[in-house]
């Protein structure tokens, strides 16, 4: 196989997974980015980072956005002699906010786009039906990879035995606490999402705490079982915040309980929970950002309380927090190609139409990109 030598260039945006009561199945893809330029070159493995996690540079091989690149390499049945990488990241990272779903996505989608230009073969190409599923398989669970692939508001999912199979899931299966993997899934099911559009009113307000927290230890905190009032009323919370999402905001306080992970979480990050509890105490739905500490406010444009509530009420707890509206990223995940020998951009924005509030992270330049992912959509479904 021979391999051109042509840049892609991937931009992936933040996500938000859970949204309070939707435990591993909502995602919401958020305005804040991530950028992996990648090229093919003669030998070795070169990696550049800028940004949040710039020391991952030295993981070689073990790199997030690297392994998700030789992923896409081994389905199109080729290996690259040589790989340059440069990642510019502003996502923070450990936060809630899916930055290791944007790197498995971005890696994903470079080597698919790298492995395509490939020529004097006939490569396997990693068709858009298999990106969810490969990243689900890297990452662990659908959640995020989902919003930051389709945009918007999604739904994820693994299907279970299929009908006539006889098969009843039955107790002890379901979502194993410590990866996250679906123990209640058919045999060989793929993982599946519905994107829905958010309305255009609804601004999420992102609170980032200064310390990072594992995933994994979130995910350990939960119990085994729970009970069964608790699991009823999460299901009820769960499809109300579809429709407080995308037809009736009025509606997003009572949707955004949350009875399954929340409270167990707490003990692990109290400055969490307190800013939660107090953004709720005036009226306004706040959750934990997936596995959290970023807390995650939805306010409603031209209303109060707003984000400048939301930023008065963190200050006002006397820890440090970066809070920034953002808008709903739209798009998910995009990919251009990048002209021989242009030298590459970086940006310096972030947040709803660019405003930051108190002292907010610095993310990347608004700019056009005209070329989102190729991903077939049929009936809503990804």
């Amino acid at each position: 196989m021979s391999w051109p030598r042509r840049a892609v260039r991937v931009r992936v945006p933040a996500t938000s997974a859970n949204l309070g009561p939707g435990f591993d199945a909502l995602g919401l893809a958020l305005s804040w980015y991530d950028e992996v330029t990648a090229e093919i070159t003669d030998s070795g493995l070169t990696i550049e980072v800028s940004g949040e996690g710039a020391a991952s540079a030295d993981a070689g091989e073990g790199h997030l956005v690297v392994r998700a690149m030789r992923a896409a390499f081994a389905v199109a049945g080729g290996r690259p002699p040589g790989i340059a990488l440069r990642c510019v990241n502003a996502i923070p990272q450990g936060r809630g906010l899916g930055s290791s779903a944007g790197a498995v996505v971005a890696g994903l989608l470079a080597g698919r786009a790298l492995a395509g230009q490939a020529i004097d073969a006939e490569p396997k190409p990693l068709a858009d039906a298999g990106l969810l599923a490969l990243a689900t398989q890297l990452e662990g669970h659908p959640d995020n990879a989902a919003a930051c692939l389709a945009g918007g508001l999604t739904i994820a999912w693994t299907p279970g035995p299929g009908p006539g199979t006889g098969a009843d899931p039955g107790p002890g299966t379901g979502v194993d606490r410590g990866t996250g993997v679906d123990r209640g899934a058919g045999p060989g099911a793929e993982p599946r999402a519905i994107r829905l559009e958010p309305l255009s009113v609804i601004v999420p307000v992102v609170c980032v705490p200064t310390a990072s927290l594992a995933t994994t230890a979130a995910r350990r905190a939960l119990p085994e079982t729970i009970p069964h009032s608790h699991a009823a009323t999460n299901a009820g919370r769960s499809a109300l915040l579809i429709t407080a999402l995308t037809q009736d905001p009025d509606l997003l306080f009572d949707a955004t309980q949350d009875l399954l992970h929340q409270p167990y979480r707490a003990p692990l990050m109290p400055a969490s929970a307190d800013l939660i509890s107090r953004l709720r105490h005036a009226g306004i739905a706040a959750v934990l950002s997936g596995a959290g500490p970023t807390v995650l406010a939805f306010t409603v444009g031209g209303r109060t309380p707003g984000p400048h509530e939301v930023d008065s009420i963190a200050f006002q707890t006397g820890n440090e927090w970066h809070v920034s509206p953002l808008d709903v990223d739209r798009q998910g995940a995009t990919i251009q190609s990048v002209p021989p020998g242009a030298r590459i951009r970086i940006g310096a924005r972030h947040g709803r139409h660019g405003s930051d509030l108190r002292g907010a992270c610095a993310g990347h330049a608004g700019r056009s990109w005209p070329d989102r992912w190729s991903f077939s959509v049929k009936h809503g479904q990804l």
